[in-house]
């Protein structure tokens, strides 16, 4: 058991707000000039690309287009996309990369995933029942999530929806498993079905955007080369598998790992700012990166800089994460991070194990957390972070003046 009193809480919160401070004075030109230049680049790679696919009349070129299309979706995506629907470049005042008016490349609209991720997600990580991202709402990542037949094949299951991440990560909120699965498959942890409207106009905003991409890329494009048109369709096919599988490597090391902790929705009631930050920093993993590494993956190499920051531009994570390393250190509050490699290893280990029957268990931390002093200062309410079935909780008494999980989500 490890405790963190209200008072160390207190200044755990104060030093990651005085971190946010000092970097969030220095968003500005730097900053529109980085995002500029990524989106120039992931256009450039487009036109290649496509044009290398549609030219090519032996495989190196037509590998080269692939690769190119692929990474200009890749930067799309990650470095580009899903940071400006966090509102990092609001600020700019540019309305192609405003989060109000911007609509991205993936198949799912922009609407709806801002209402799963930035909203449910970034509020109630990894909360069971709550958090719709721990498992994606059909596996089983997790002691705290009941065994059921159909987790025996998510080993198989969870890779193959890697090939067509944007279409799951597009339909996964809309909880459709209620609708297509049989009662006694379903995670019983799962919240209630969505209102028949909502998923019905969702679907339609789906549709809608999905068969326009399909046109483009599966009609148009093609049809521009006459009788090589099977060939285009495939090259863009496999360009878009190239982004699909990369997305769902990085996005699923952020927060499957052996090492990340789930939480109850009961302990969200006595959740401070500090205990929301801290809550982020358990739940999340980070894997080591360099500057390309970092923005092919859209810098969720930080993802626990982004869990705590998710409205600063990502590529400020780079300069912020040995601060909050340190920062970390300081109160005995462990800061996941290893290799990518490792990290999908560790991920791939978690699939596997909770694929079987019963509440397994495990170690969940490579380092336990030490003692932070709670013994030092009796008289104040300690904040206890304490182990559960599978994995481990955390919770913090609510003080004055504490803001919400939305709030402090940003």
């Amino acid at each position: 058991m490890t405790t963190l009193t209200a008072t160390e809480l207190d200044e755990f919160r104060g030093e990651l707000d005085a971190l946010r401070a000092r970097i969030a004075s220095k968003v500005g030109s730097d900053d529109a000039e980085h995002v500029r230049a990524v989106r120039a680049l992931s256009q450039t790679l487009e036109v290649a690309g496509r044009v290398l696919i549609h030219v090519s009349l032996e495989p190196v070129s037509f590998t080269l287009g692939v690769l190119g299309l692929g990474l200009s979706k890749i930067l799309e995506n990650m470095e580009v996309g899903h940071n400006v629907l966090h509102g990092q470049y609001d600020f700019m005042g540019d309305p192609t990369l405003d989060s109000r008016t911007y609509e991205w490349g993936m198949v799912g609209t922009a609407k709806t995933w801002k209402r799963a991720h930035n909203v449910s997600h970034h509020t109630y990580t990894n909360v069971i029942g709550k958090d719709d991202d721990f498992g994606y709402t059909a596996f089983r990542f997790s002691g705290d999530v009941a065994w059921n037949p159909i987790h025996v094949l998510q080993p198989i299951i969870s890779p193959m929806s890697g090939l067509f991440f944007d279409h799951s990560i597009a339909l996964y909120d809309l909880r459709l498993t209620h609708y297509l699965l049989p009662k006694a498959l379903r995670n019983k942890e799962l919240g209630a079905s969505r209102p028949p409207a909502e998923v019905r106009d969702d679907l339609t905003s789906f549709a809608k955007k999905a068969g326009r991409s399909y046109l483009k890329e599966y009609v148009f494009y093609p049809a521009l080369a006459g009788p090589f048109a099977p060939k285009v369709a495939l090259g863009n096919v496999l360009a878009h598998g190239v982004r699909n599988v990369w997305a769902y490597a990085v996005i699923y090391c952020g927060h499957l790992t052996e090492s990340v902790r789930t939480f109850d929705e009961s302990e969200l009631a006595t959740e401070t700012k500090g205990g929301f930050y801290l809550r982020q920093i358990l739940g999340s993993s980070n894997f080591t990166a360099g500057p390309i590494l970092g923005i092919l993956s859209g810098h969720l190499s930080h993802q626990i800089e982004h869990h705590l920051f998710p409205d600063l531009p990502a590529w400020r994570y780079r300069e912020m994460g040995p601060e909050v390393a340190r920062i970390c250190a300081k109160y005995g509050v462990p800061y996941n991070t290893a290799s990518f490699g490792e990290q999908l290893r560790s991920v791939a280990r978690e699939m596997f194990r909770f694929a079987k029957p019963g509440g397994a268990k495990k170690k969940l931390l490579r380092t336990p957390l030490a003692e932070t002093g709670a013994a030092k200062d009796k008289g104040t309410t300690p904040s206890t972070l304490a182990p559960k079935s599978g994995r481990a909780k955390g919770g913090a008494r609510r003080e004055a003046g504490a803001i919400s999980p939305l709030a402090a989500a940003g």
